[in-house]
């Protein structure tokens, strides 16, 4: 599914409009993927990553045994999902550290949150309504965060080097022209 790059000014899509829109960005494509694997019989879980100066990044949890994985959609392929082979959810936000940078070659994630049940919001909100899933991620963005690190070790990250300054180029889909 394409990248969901806003034409029309910010959105935040419930399943139904992802699905009639054909097009999703993080917390969109996590909010389908938390609603397939509701509809298999999984609760459906949401992990947001909190970054400076940068863009959140949301994806949808699972479990295999004792072990966490995500599905994530992200335009950058080292923000897609990972396998269920983390014990912790703060294990499974640290491997998405390295990739995670701006356009100023900061790394920038720094918080995840606890796992959020979808199941505690009405499905209109997030699943059927047509205005939007607003009340979804304001709801994830309250939840309880826990920080990646101390905020002083923040001094001591290093700067994306040329490779992966070249790696944040590869993208599945561009940004239309306008």
């Amino acid at each position: 599914m394409p990248t969901n790059f806003e034409p029309d000014g910010d959105t935040c899509y419930t399943v139904r409009q992802v699905l009639r829109h054909r097009r999703a960005h993080c917390i969109e494509g996590a909010l389908v993927a938390a609603c397939a694997l509701w509809l298999k019989g999984e609760p459906p879980l949401l992990l947001d990553m909190r970054a400076r100066r940068d863009y959140d990044h949301v994806v949808a949890l699972y479990r295999r045994g004792r072990l966490w994985g995500a599905i994530a959609k992200s335009n950058h392929v080292a923000l897609r999902g990972r396998d269920p082979v983390y014990r912790t959810l703060r294990e499974l936000a640290m491997s998405y550290f390295h990739e995670y940078h701006n356009e100023h070659g900061e790394r920038t994630l720094r918080e995840y949150s606890r796992a959020f049940d979808l199941r505690t919001l009405a499905v209109e909100h997030w699943v059927t309504g047509e205005a939007g899933a607003w009340e979804a991620e304001r709801r994830i963005d309250l939840t309880r965060h826990y920080p990646l690190f101390p905020a002083v070790h923040g001094r001591y990250l290093s700067r994306i080097d040329e490779m992966e300054w070249k790696a944040k180029a590869l993208v599945e889909h561009t940004r239309p022209e306008n």
